[in-house]
């Protein structure tokens, strides 16, 4: 199936409705928590990601 296609099935009601129900599952004060873990875990990613783009080759060889 072609993403693009997906993609325009999900409508503002769509999205209004999966927000409801996150809203249900999770509660009010659950949800910036979880946000705020998963800002986290990406802040993380890029920084072990330009940490690995910063080294010199002859590190990234030793490593292997």
């Amino acid at each position: 199936m072609n993403t693009a296609f997906i993609t325009a099935m999900i409508g503002p009601p769509e999205i209004i409705i999966i927000a409801i129900i996150v809203l249900l599952l999770f509660g009010g004060r659950k949800i910036p928590e979880l946000m705020r873990g998963l800002g986290k875990g990406m802040r993380e990613f890029k920084d072990a990601q330009k940490n690995e783009d910063n080294k010199p080759a002859a590190e990234k060889k030793e490593e292997e």
